[in-house]
């Protein structure tokens, strides 16, 4: 997709936003992929989804302790649609674990979002929660139990060394991503998938990155959703994000 952009805008470099696995998605590109540095300028990344083994969401949390996702993935089910019957039965079974309240099912998931209205809320919900790969939800739930950022694992051996040539995933180095590539992270004080200390480990990981190149957001309130539903996220976040990126064309 990056490609496609990038030569449709006769190879203008590109400002790059991503929220949530958007940001996973950067992360890997970045870190793994240098001849993707040419064609971006920046990017910005809210909700930094890269460490994941502080995930606090009841929800995804049961989903990982269940192997939900490995169980359909064993089904034969290619895809993880959680309006369908095989996801909404293992579903049933994770909101009767101790601890997960399903009745809020937006909050249990990502977290005390304080900025939502009603209409907003009703629209998220007319159209979410999507349908996934389920190989994608596999390999999240991987990153969760094991608390680092690789590529997915196939379980065995024999297929890791056909896909990567070694016999384990290779890890994502996200110290590897050069250090005056200009980067915007936001994250939140309330966020249950991006938490506050996987968030911190991200920065730790980014300590050598040069000060000037750096721009770290942090608003206590905010949990996932808030960064793409609030009623105030234009004033809160995406007035300093394209101030960044307006700071990059120069």
């Amino acid at each position: 997709m990056l490609q496609y952009v990038y030569d449709q805008s006769n190879q203008q470099k590109v400002h790059y936003v991503g929220h949530s696995l958007g940001t996973l998605i950067a992360f890997a590109a970045l870190s793994d992929q240098q001849q993707h540095i040419g064609m971006l300028r920046s990017a910005g990344l809210l909700s930094p989804i890269a460490y994941l083994n502080e995930v606090s969401s009841p929800l995804a949390i049961g989903a990982a302790d269940v192997f939900l996702a490995e169980a359909l993935h064993w089904l034969g089910l290619d895809e993880f649609d959680p309006t369908g019957t095989a996801v909404h039965n293992l579903l049933t079974t994770i909101c009767k674990l101790p601890g997960v309240d399903c009745y809020d099912l937006l909050n249990g998931f990502t977290g005390g979002n304080c900025c939502l209205d009603s209409s907003s809320v009703q629209t998220f919900l007319a159209h979410e929660p999507q349908a996934s790969s389920t190989k994608n939800m596999v390999h999240l739930a991987q990153m969760i139990r094991r608390g680092i950022i690789a590529k997915y694992d196939y379980g065995d051996a024999t297929d890791n060394i056909k896909y990567y040539g070694q016999a384990t995933p290779p890890v994502y180095n996200v110290s590897a991503i050069p250090d005056d590539f200009p980067l915007f992270l936001s994250s939140g004080g309330r966020d249950s998938l991006s938490d506050v200390k996987d968030v911190k480990r991200l920065e730790q990981a980014l300590q050598s990155h040069d000060s000037d190149k750096l721009t770290v957001q942090y608003l206590a309130d905010y949990a996932h959703a808030d960064f793409v539903l609030a009623g105030n996220a234009k004033e809160r976040v995406y007035e300093a994000l394209m101030a960044f990126f307006r700071l990059q064309d120069k």
